[in-house]
């Protein structure tokens, strides 16, 4: 049987050992999801929020074949600086290991690895779901499955405002995931609080998501919980604002025949541009915001779970 070529960090290697809360946290949004240098500027500010929170920061990626489950800052930098790294999802992650190939972990991905690893809370920006036009092209996330499939609770800012959220929260739906939305009854649209949907549930403590999370586990239910987070009043963008912009860059990606992987880098740039780079402060502002909740979260679980064998 191959043996599985993980290599944790030093960090999160003690905080298995000791019974740490951990956070895992994907790569493509270093990659992939900002420019250089606010990557690497995110990503470590990202980590210092989950330490500040109480838990340890597992950012996940492969590199040259090898499952890293936690980065040295200078792992981080090399990737926040490389070009060209593969963006690994489902489909693809076990020829990049196989092949020994460096890759950024999308959502799904970063899911695999976790459970993996045992790490049971993840935070990212926004997931993937359907996206516009998906009844013509089929064009759906490998998240949407990978939430159906892996037991890890998946806090976001809702899926990203460039899709399809009613199709997307359907998907979820049919797949059996619970979409809870943390404070509000309705489901955040990552640069917006507000998409317009009623959330499915609704949790207003990181206690009540790591009780849900522990009682699927009993249940022996397959797959995770998404955790829709708000991003903070103060750095939303008014879904008014986004609307035309968003139409504009899907438009552009439409004509310039983009497509598959390319269109969400595609898409956030062009976002990027027509907000003047409003929609980047935002999107950091709204990641750091999940990483606290997520690293809530996970102290809770790890809290609830040593109670649960101390009375047993």
């Amino acid at each position: 049987m191959t043996t599985l070529p993980l290599v944790f960090s030093p960090e999160v290697a003690a905080a298995r050992r000791d019974g740490q809360p951990l956070v895992a946290l994907e790569s493509t949004i270093i990659t992939h999801g900002m420019p250089w240098p606010q990557n690497l500027d995110t990503a470590r500010a990202v980590e210092a929020e989950v330490r500040a929170s109480g838990a340890v920061p597992a950012t996940i990626a492969v590199i040259a074949g090898k499952l890293h489950v936690g980065l040295s800052d200078a792992a981080l930098e090399a990737l926040a600086r490389a070009e060209n790294v593969a963006k690994l999802s489902r489909a693809d992650f076990a020829v990049c290991l196989a092949t020994g190939g460096t890759g950024a972990t999308t959502v799904a991905a970063t899911m695999i690895a976790a459970r993996l690893a045992g790490i049971e809370v993840f935070a990212t920006g926004g997931v993937g779901g359907v996206h516009k036009g998906a009844e013509h092209s089929f064009d759906i996330s490998a998240d949407l499955q990978e939430l159906a499939a892996s037991p890890v609770t998946v806090v976001a800012a809702g899926a990203k405002a460039i899709l399809d959220l009613p199709k997307t929260l359907e998907v979820l739906e049919t797949l059996g995931v619970p979409v809870i939305a943390f404070g509000q009854d309705t489901l955040p649209a990552f640069w917006s609080r507000d998409s317009g949907l009623r959330a499915p549930l609704r949790l207003d403590s990181a206690a009540e998501i790591a009780a849900a999370h522990r009682m699927r586990a009993a249940l022996g239910l397959p797959g995770g919980q998404l955790v829709a987070n708000p991003v903070p009043v103060e750095d939303e963008i008014a879904p008014r604002t986004l609307a035309p912009i968003i139409a504009r860059a899907q438009n552009e990606a439409e004509a310039q025949g983009i497509a598959a992987k390319a269109v969400t880098p595609f898409l956030l740039n062009r976002i990027f541009e027509l907000t003047e780079g409003q929609s980047l402060a935002t999107n950091i502002a709204l990641v750091l915001n999940n990483a606290r909740l997520a690293a809530a979260i996970a102290t809770e679980i790890a809290a609830q779970s040593r109670n649960t064998r101390q009375s047993a």
